[in-house]
């Protein structure tokens, strides 16, 4: 029995003796690899391969080999460079040299899915008693290497394919809203079309009925006007007024549709282009300033003030110069401003040698400029050169020159023709040629007569005359203009002019009518296609605005006025019809023609 227990106690030691003897060979394989031990795995590091990275599997002359450690700084060309990541994604993890796509050396895994060349992970299971991969430790033998036949070995970071998936839908999403936009920002520019189209439409719509409802109106009072034109004819006939062709009264065909304050209003002019009345206002007060008024002439109620210099004073004359946006400011400041309708400033101020009382654009430069002045003077201007006029002419008096306008010149001369109106008559003058002084139309010199208004549209003037009546030398005449209650009505005259060339005028009649004794009035003439010329002249004695047709030479129409003080009128072309403007007192009346 003791030889048996001394047999069994000798064979387990033996076996502790393997078990040990085992164990120390693992202790040993564990330590091999640690000295040998490379990067972490491509199983257990994701991020060893950036996403969308590709590695060629190379024969093994394309790739040199790499010795050493990771650590070291000796390796060979072509892997030294590269980093831990890099290296693990091109090199096998036992020799450090690139596997291959054949040969000893191709590339191979473990079950485990580590990758090795093929050589060397041979070896290393052979050298072994018990083979393990080298970096995870798991048993494996010759039998469980699996050789890998690829050429090419991509592998891609997971995270990175899921965020460059996320930026692309990203991206598919900016370029279908983006298309959205397109196509909405093309229906918003539709709808704005149709939009302002409904509104040009409304704006006509709203002008119509504004025409229809004046014309009701006027319309409404017929009876209360025939009331009163029995008394009006018999007024009238004293002073040469027709009223009837062949027995027959003429028919109205000018009625009021706009009225609206102005406060202040001295002269205005009316801007086709811009559907805009400029109005010069005096300010309330000692001393008040004068001030421009734009005003919408399709709703009154949208204004705007646009201030001249203070030095200004009171404006005698505006003058609008067709699709420019430009107004001509003539002043008793003595001087003669050109304002930006658009941009509400003064473009251009002349310095003049004495107040100024009528202006003018030339009718064909849009340079030029003139200047009627109170000593009877006319200036020329450049708007090119700011310096000082390009001429400056000598009346034939001294007097003011209360109407100035610019008419085309004869085809033969190369001059610019101006024909202006003072005390002594009509006078034509040629600027740009050596001429030094004006013409006085003949048959516009009346003896013991004064022109007091002038009105020229094509060939047509009428210019309207009164007895001389003699003031006192002592008043001066930039004093401010006598008040209505100074003055009384005379027997004066309206004498119709056609010109047929220059200095060519021939007389083609006169009408009789009563007239201001002291104030200059207002005329203008109403050129409307296919309708014999008309004839309009404020009478303040009676307070009304005088129609005449200048073919028959008759009276053909009267509208009352607010105010007897009736400081300027102006006809102009607006959607499509003539426009009568009429400023009286701090009222402005606006008539069209049916």
């Amino acid at each position: 029995m003791e030889n048996v227990e001394l047999i069994s106690l000798e064979d387990q030691d033996e076996e502790e003796h393997e078990d040990e003897e085992e164990e120390s060979e693992d202790e040993d394989d564990d330590d091999d690899y640690e000295e040998d031990e490379l990067i972490p795995s491509l199983a257990t590091s994701p991020s060893v391969l950036q996403a969308g990275a590709v590695y060629h599997v190379a024969e093994s002359n394309d790739l040199k080999s790499s010795k050493g450690k990771l650590g070291s700084q000796e390796n060979v060309d072509g892997v030294g460079d590269l980093n831990e990541a890099e290296i693990e994604g091109l090199c096998c993890s036992i020799c450090y040299e690139a596997w291959t796509s054949g040969g000893e050396h191709q590339i191979c895994c473990l079950p485990c899915g580590h990758i090795y060349g093929l050589s060397c992970i041979k070896k290393w299971i052979r050298q072994r008693s018990r083979g393990k991969c080298p970096q995870c430790k798991r048993r494996c033998t010759l039998e469980d290497v699996r050789v890998l036949y690829a050429e090419r070995l991509c592998v891609f970071d997971e995270k990175l394919q899921k965020k460059v998936r996320s930026l692309e839908a990203k991206c598919a999403s900016l370029e279908q809203k983006n298309a959205d936009c397109c196509k909405k920002e093309v229906e918003a520019q539709e709808r704005e079309a149709d939009l302002h189209l409904k509104v040009k439409e409304l704006t006509e719509a709203c002008l119509l009925c504004m025409l229809f409802k004046h014309k009701l109106v006027q319309k409404t009072k017929y009876l209360e006007n025939l009331l009163i034109d029995r008394q009006r004819e018999l007024f009238t006939s004293k002073l040469g007024y027709q009223r009837r062709v062949n027995g027959t009264i003429l028919v109205h065909n000018y009625f009021a549709f706009l009225e609206f304050q102005v406060d202040g209003g001295r002269y205005f002019d009316m801007d086709a282009s811009g559907q805009l009345m400029i109005v010069a206002r005096r300010l309330n007060g000692i001393g008040g300033k004068s001030v421009l008024t734009k005003i919408s002439l399709i709703d009154p109620s949208v204004r705007e003030d646009i201030h001249l210099p203070s030095n200004t004073k009171a404006v005698r004359a505006v003058c609008v110069r067709p699709c420019s946006r430009l107004a001509l400011i003539a002043s008793l400041g003595k001087k003669l401003s050109i304002v930006s309708t658009e941009s509400n400033n003064t473009v251009l101020t002349y310095d003049l040698p004495a107040p100024a009382w009528s202006c003018s654009w030339d009718i064909d430069s849009s340079h030029h400029v003139y200047a009627g002045l109170q000593n009877g003077m006319v200036l020329s201007f450049d708007m090119r050169q700011t310096n000082m006029p390009l001429e400056s002419r000598s009346g034939m008096s001294c007097n003011p020159v209360h109407t100035l306008i610019s008419v085309a010149p004869d085809s033969s001369s190369s001059s610019r023709t101006l024909l202006t109106a003072s005390q002594i008559g009509i006078c034509e003058w040629n600027i740009g040629s050596g001429e030094e002084r004006p013409h006085l139309i003949p048959e516009s010199k009346n003896q013991g007569q004064v022109c007091i208004s002038f009105a020229h549209c094509n060939d047509d003037i009428v210019a309207t005359f009164r007895p001389k009546i003699e003031m006192s030398t002592r008043m001066d005449v930039s004093q401010s203009l006598p008040t209505p209650s100074m003055s009384c009505g005379v027997e004066g005259s309206n004498m119709f002019y056609k010109r047929s060339g220059a200095w060519s005028y021939k007389k083609t009649g006169y009408l009789v009518t009563e007239v201001d004794s002291i104030r200059l009035p207002k005329s203008c003439i109403i050129n409307k296609p296919n309708h014999s010329p008309m004839f309009v002249v404020a009478n303040e004695v009676t307070s009304e605005l005088v129609l005449h047709d200048m073919t028959k030479m008759v009276v053909v129409q009267c509208f009352r006025t607010p105010k007897n003080q009736i400081w300027d009128i102006r006809c102009t072309q607006i959607w499509n019809s003539c426009v009568l403007g009429c400023l009286s007192g701090d009222v402005v009346q606006l008539y069209t023609s049916t």
